[in-house]
């Protein structure tokens, strides 16, 4: 490992929880996320929660992170014909994907939905609650919501529900068959949230 000095995510984004260098914790990641990060280098940071306060909503009010800063993968299936493609569309936890619009058309897919959940857990080798963008399948596109690409820090799934990725928005844009997509979610007005 290089000594080069790595920021670490600040505490407005780690709220109460410690964080370690990722690589350092396998017994927090799930085994596709450490191969994918030993593999990239990319820079995360990793967290232990409690499992049962995985979802965004509970863990946001728990541990005091931003939701703002909180970015949740979406796994979506598009299907033509006989053929389906699959992406992971980041977005943050206070916008809502263009499924049937910007996701749909970039999937060059007649239907476009969310994959199913036992799909995605049995495709990813993830845990529901934990999909991350981090050591999915080589042939999805891993698609990065503009505001989500804008935040300096992300916290992001591990590939288990015991725990968060801290990541810069770097390491995301850096993944394989990563890119920016703005236009990829909108925000949630007020009375729908």
């Amino acid at each position: 490992a290089s000594m080069r000095q790595v920021s670490t995510p600040p505490a407005v984004v780690l709220g109460s929880l410690t964080c370690f260098v990722a690589l350092s914790r396998p017994d927090l990641l799930a085994e596709p996320v450490s191969a994918a990060l030993t593999a990239s280098g990319l820079e995360a940071y990793v967290a232990a929660i409690d499992a049962d306060l995985a979802d965004t909503d509970n863990f946001c009010a728990h541990y005091g992170v931003p939701l703002a800063a909180s970015a949740n993968a979406v796994v979506v299936r598009g299907v033509r014909g006989e053929t389906e493609r699959f992406a992971v569309c980041m977005t943050l936890a206070t916008r809502r994907l263009d499924v049937n619009g910007v996701v749909r058309k970039r999937l060059d897919a007649r239907k476009a939905s969310f994959a199913p959940l036992e799909e995605t857990v049995s495709r990813t080798g993830m845990e529901y609650g934990g999909i991350t963008p981090v050591g999915v399948p080589a042939d999805w596109p891993v698609w990065v919501d503009g505001a989500v690409a804008d935040q300096p820090w992300l916290c992001i799934g591990s590939g288990i529900r015991g725990s968060k990725l801290f990541v810069p928005a770097a390491t995301l844009l850096g993944l394989p068959g990563a890119e920016r997509v703005d236009g990829l979610a909108r925000a949630i007005p007020h009375e729908a949230v």
